[in-house]
């Protein structure tokens, strides 16, 4: 049933307190990874929010972006609509857009069983002697760039600015016998 999860990494949350219980990444299949999955405590449990960014629009006056939980222009100060976010079908504004969420239940029924297993797997490891909390700095290694990949991609690039200069060269010769 979809992408085979090969890796999650749970990094939890200093406070106890907090509802945010943890940050974690996924891997699948050894070849792609999503981070800055939330782990929240829910009145049901814990539940799985996905990476997002903020939602913005831009002002009417002077045309700078704003998210939308700005009540003034950052850019010209002008006063800005506090109801203009778009609302969900239970009427709250969406302030905020996924960057990568499942698009199946049976996906996200997959995700969220494993995700809160890793963390309560991470929970109980973190009350032993010795605990390391996991990282993940290592993903951010330019190790996983191949030398090749990056010939293939400047001498492709080298093939499209010369490609664009002889198209270039060609349109003048033509206007001027025009």
């Amino acid at each position: 049933m979809g992408l085979k999860i090969t890796e999650i990494r749970v990094k939890l949350t200093a406070d106890p307190r907090n509802k945010l219980k943890a940050y974690c990444s996924v891997t699948f299949e050894n070849s792609f990874v999503v981070r800055d999955l939330k782990i929240i405590e829910g009145a049901k449990g814990p539940f799985i929010a996905m990476p997002s960014r903020k939602l913005a629009d831009r002002c009417s006056r002077c045309g700078h972006k704003n998210n939308l939980r700005a009540h003034f222009c950052n850019q010209c100060g002008q006063r800005l609509d506090p109801e203009r976010a778009d609302r969900d079908v239970r009427g709250r504004a969406r302030l905020h857009a996924d960057l990568a969420h499942p698009i199946n239940s049976d996906c996200r029924i997959q995700l969220h069983k494993a995700i809160v297993s890793a963390y309560m797997d991470e929970l109980e490891q973190s009350k032993k002697a010795g605990y390391k909390p996991k990282t993940f700095d290592d993903f951010d290694d330019d190790d996983f760039i191949d030398d090749e990949y990056l010939h293939e991609l400047m001498r492709r690039k080298q093939e499209r600015e010369k490609h664009r200069r002889d198209d270039g060269g060609a349109e003048l010769a033509g206007g001027a016998s025009g």
